[in-house]
Protein backbone atom coordinates (compact mmCIF):
# COMPACT_ATOMS: atom_id res chain seq x y z
CA UNK A 1 0.00 0.00 0.00
CA UNK A 2 0.95 3.61 -0.33
CA UNK A 3 2.17 5.83 2.45
CA UNK A 4 -0.43 8.37 3.51
CA UNK A 5 -0.22 11.56 5.54
CA UNK A 6 -3.04 11.45 8.11
CA UNK A 7 -3.93 13.50 11.17
CA UNK A 8 -4.50 11.75 14.48
CA UNK A 9 -8.26 12.08 14.06
CA UNK A 10 -8.19 10.61 10.54
CA UNK A 11 -5.90 7.78 11.65
CA UNK A 12 -8.24 6.99 14.53
CA UNK A 13 -11.22 6.86 12.16
CA UNK A 14 -9.40 4.49 9.80
CA UNK A 15 -8.29 2.19 12.62
CA UNK A 16 -11.61 2.39 14.48
CA UNK A 17 -10.25 3.95 17.66
CA UNK A 18 -10.13 7.34 19.32
CA UNK A 19 -7.79 10.22 18.46
CA UNK A 20 -5.81 9.68 21.67
CA UNK A 21 -5.47 5.95 20.99
CA UNK A 22 -4.15 6.75 17.50
CA UNK A 23 -1.61 9.18 18.98
CA UNK A 24 -0.46 6.54 21.49
CA UNK A 25 -0.09 4.01 18.66
CA UNK A 26 2.02 6.47 16.62
CA UNK A 27 4.20 7.10 19.64
CA UNK A 28 4.58 3.39 20.37
CA UNK A 29 5.47 2.51 16.75
CA UNK A 30 7.81 5.55 16.38
CA UNK A 31 6.11 6.67 13.17
CA UNK A 32 7.38 9.92 11.58
CA UNK A 33 5.36 13.04 12.46
CA UNK A 34 5.30 16.25 10.40
CA UNK A 35 3.65 19.58 11.11
CA UNK A 36 1.17 20.84 8.52
CA UNK A 37 0.80 24.52 7.59
CA UNK A 38 -2.25 24.81 9.82
CA UNK A 39 -0.30 23.53 12.86
CA UNK A 40 -1.83 20.04 12.95
CA UNK A 41 0.39 17.00 13.26
CA UNK A 42 0.41 14.68 10.24
CA UNK A 43 1.66 11.12 10.49
CA UNK A 44 3.33 9.28 7.61
CA UNK A 45 1.79 5.84 7.79
CA UNK A 46 1.37 2.76 5.61
CA UNK A 47 -1.89 1.27 6.85
CA UNK A 48 -1.02 -2.12 5.34
CA UNK A 49 2.02 -2.50 7.57
CA UNK A 50 0.26 -1.54 10.80
CA UNK A 51 -1.00 -4.60 12.62
CA UNK A 52 -3.52 -2.99 14.92
CA UNK A 53 -6.08 -5.19 16.66
CA UNK A 54 -8.66 -3.59 18.90
CA UNK A 55 -8.92 -4.99 22.39
CA UNK A 56 -12.37 -6.41 23.09
CA UNK A 57 -14.31 -4.33 25.56
CA UNK A 58 -15.90 -5.93 28.58
CA UNK A 59 -19.63 -5.61 28.80
CA UNK A 60 -21.15 -4.54 32.07
CA UNK A 61 -23.76 -7.32 31.74
CA UNK A 62 -21.06 -9.92 32.47
CA UNK A 63 -20.03 -8.15 35.66
CA UNK A 64 -23.55 -7.55 36.99
CA UNK A 65 -23.91 -10.84 38.96
CA UNK A 66 -20.47 -10.40 40.50
CA UNK A 67 -21.29 -6.84 41.51
CA UNK A 68 -24.60 -7.87 43.05
CA UNK A 69 -23.01 -10.67 45.08
CA UNK A 70 -20.26 -8.35 46.35
CA UNK A 71 -22.85 -5.71 47.16
CA UNK A 72 -24.86 -8.22 49.24
CA UNK A 73 -21.80 -8.99 51.34
CA UNK A 74 -20.64 -5.41 51.79
CA UNK A 75 -23.93 -3.60 52.52
CA UNK A 76 -24.71 -5.27 55.91
CA UNK A 77 -21.17 -4.61 57.13
CA UNK A 78 -21.39 -1.04 55.94
CA UNK A 79 -24.73 -0.50 57.69
CA UNK A 80 -23.39 -2.02 60.93
CA UNK A 81 -20.35 0.25 60.77
CA UNK A 82 -22.57 3.26 60.08
CA UNK A 83 -24.77 2.39 63.09
CA UNK A 84 -21.69 2.08 65.30
CA UNK A 85 -20.39 5.44 64.11
CA UNK A 86 -23.82 7.02 64.65
CA UNK A 87 -23.87 5.76 68.26
CA UNK A 88 -20.34 7.09 68.82
CA UNK A 89 -21.40 10.43 67.36
CA UNK A 90 -24.35 10.66 69.76
CA UNK A 91 -22.13 9.79 72.75
CA UNK A 92 -19.59 12.42 71.74
CA UNK A 93 -22.33 15.01 71.21
CA UNK A 94 -23.69 14.36 74.73
CA UNK A 95 -20.16 14.52 76.14
CA UNK A 96 -19.52 17.82 74.35
CA UNK A 97 -22.77 19.29 75.71
CA UNK A 98 -21.89 18.15 79.24
CA UNK A 99 -18.39 19.63 78.98
CA UNK A 100 -19.81 22.88 77.60
CA UNK A 101 -22.21 23.21 80.55
CA UNK A 102 -19.32 22.52 82.97
CA UNK A 103 -17.24 25.15 81.19
CA UNK A 104 -20.01 27.74 81.44
CA UNK A 105 -20.49 26.92 85.13
CA UNK A 106 -16.74 27.27 85.77
CA UNK A 107 -16.69 30.56 83.86
CA UNK A 108 -19.54 31.91 85.99
CA UNK A 109 -17.67 30.84 89.14
CA UNK A 110 -14.51 32.54 87.88
CA UNK A 111 -16.41 35.77 87.18
CA UNK A 112 -17.96 35.70 90.66
CA UNK A 113 -14.54 35.08 92.21
CA UNK A 114 -13.05 37.91 90.17
CA UNK A 115 -15.78 40.26 91.41
CA UNK A 116 -15.09 39.21 95.01
CA UNK A 117 -11.35 39.78 94.53
CA UNK A 118 -12.01 43.24 93.09
CA UNK A 119 -14.28 44.13 96.01
CA UNK A 120 -11.73 42.90 98.57
CA UNK A 121 -8.91 44.79 96.84
CA UNK A 122 -11.01 47.95 97.08
CA UNK A 123 -11.60 47.39 100.78
CA UNK A 124 -7.90 46.74 101.33
CA UNK A 125 -6.98 49.94 99.49
CA UNK A 126 -9.45 51.88 101.66
CA UNK A 127 -7.93 50.39 104.81
CA UNK A 128 -4.41 51.17 103.67
CA UNK A 129 -5.31 54.76 102.92
CA UNK A 130 -6.23 55.33 106.58
CA UNK A 131 -3.54 56.71 108.91
CA UNK A 132 -1.34 54.21 110.67
CA UNK A 133 -2.71 54.94 114.12
CA UNK A 134 -6.25 54.19 112.91
CA UNK A 135 -5.09 50.85 111.61
CA UNK A 136 -3.83 50.02 115.10
CA UNK A 137 -7.24 50.69 116.57
CA UNK A 138 -9.30 47.56 116.86
CA UNK A 139 -12.97 47.39 116.10
CA UNK A 140 -15.21 45.69 118.57
CA UNK A 141 -18.81 44.97 117.68
CA UNK A 142 -21.48 46.20 120.09
CA UNK A 143 -24.04 43.69 121.34
CA UNK A 144 -26.79 45.65 119.64
CA UNK A 145 -24.97 45.24 116.33
CA UNK A 146 -25.87 48.77 115.30
CA UNK A 147 -22.35 50.10 114.74
CA UNK A 148 -18.67 49.42 115.36
CA UNK A 149 -16.75 51.34 118.01
CA UNK A 150 -12.98 51.35 117.64
CA UNK A 151 -11.24 49.82 120.62
CA UNK A 152 -7.83 51.41 121.11
CA UNK A 153 -4.94 49.12 121.86
CA UNK A 154 -3.42 49.46 125.37
CA UNK A 155 -0.05 50.48 123.91
CA UNK A 156 -1.72 53.25 121.94
CA UNK A 157 -3.61 54.34 125.06
CA UNK A 158 -0.32 54.56 126.91
CA UNK A 159 1.13 56.75 124.16
CA UNK A 160 -1.90 59.06 124.27
CA UNK A 161 -1.80 59.18 128.07
CA UNK A 162 1.88 60.13 128.10
CA UNK A 163 1.30 62.87 125.53
CA UNK A 164 -1.60 64.34 127.58
CA UNK A 165 0.53 64.50 130.72
CA UNK A 166 3.30 66.38 129.06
Amino acid sequence: MAIEMLSYRQLGERLGCSRDAARALVKRLHLPIHKANDGKALVSVDLGEINHNLMPTHSSADQLPVTASLKKGIEPKLEATAATHQAELERERERAERLMSELLRAKADALATRATVTRLEGELAALRSRPWWRRLARRKKQPSGSFDVPQIDTNVQAVFASSEVA
